[in-house]
């Protein structure tokens, strides 16, 4: 079964002076989603974007065309409903959350879905993904950590390819339109490989915002994701 890949930029990693340009640039460059880091300092150690930056960079997340591009928010926050809703009439089109920061994982996904939006779980390196099969008729997207949240620049934790390829055959029996994302210490040297565990979509922060040439990195991605 062939796969689109979509390679998703994380602003995490951006100039955060210069952010609607960032964006702009990276779309130029060929990214198919805007990654879109929210940090709260409780649910980790770090803080970040609220639903006001998301709403501003709503404008830019467009191809040169004027076609919206998605933006992709990862809530790595506690608690989650307020925020996810706050995010959803703030722009965002896919909002992302970690089972064990929501009360009620089936209720937080319906109310992310009655925005009108995309919605999916997140999984920490060692979280199980048990919660997966009570809800994956609500879920679009999977997205599994491949470094602990929190912190960009980190290391590509290995566990995470037989994760990967655990989730892919759930998403598979479940026959439904599933993305599995991946975000943690992608780079043109692993992405081959985490293709390979059954990933689609690929989060890269510092290997794309941390090079001069945006769209020599995206393309040197994706000649790998075409091998």
């Amino acid at each position: 079964m062939s796969r689109t890949f979509r390679i998703a930029p994380s602003i995490l990693s951006a100039d955060f002076a210069r952010l609607g340009e960032e964006v702009r640039n990276v779309i130029d460059a060929g990214a198919d989603w805007i990654h879109f880091d929210v940090m709260d300092n409780h649910y980790v150690p770090n803080l970040t974007f609220g639903p006001m930056v998301c709403q501003a960079l709503r404008k830019h997340a467009v191809k040169a065309d004027g076609t919206p591009v998605p933006i992709d928010v990862h809530l790595m926050v506690q608690p989650v409903d307020s925020l996810a809703q706050a995010f959803a009439k703030s722009g965002a089109d896919i909002i992302t959350f970690h089972p064990d920061a929501s009360t009620h994982v089936d209720r937080t996904l319906q109310l992310i879905k009655a925005e009108g939006i995309q919605a999916g779980l997140v999984f920490n390196p060692a979280s199980p993904v048990d919660v997966l099969e009570w809800v994956i008729d609500k879920v679009d997207v999977v997205l599994l950590m491949s470094v602990n949240p929190g912190f960009g620049g980190q290391s590509f934790i290995d566990s995470t390819l037989r994760k990967a390829e655990k989730v892919r055959k759930i998403i598979d029996a479940s026959g439904r339109d599933i993305r599995l994302e991946i975000d943690g210490g992608i780079k043109v040297d692993n992405i081959r490989r985490v293709a390979d565990a059954g990933a689609d979509t690929f989060v890269a922060g510092s290997a794309i915002f941390g090079q001069p040439n945006y769209k020599a990195v995206v393309d040197a991605m994706r000649a790998e994701l075409a091998r």
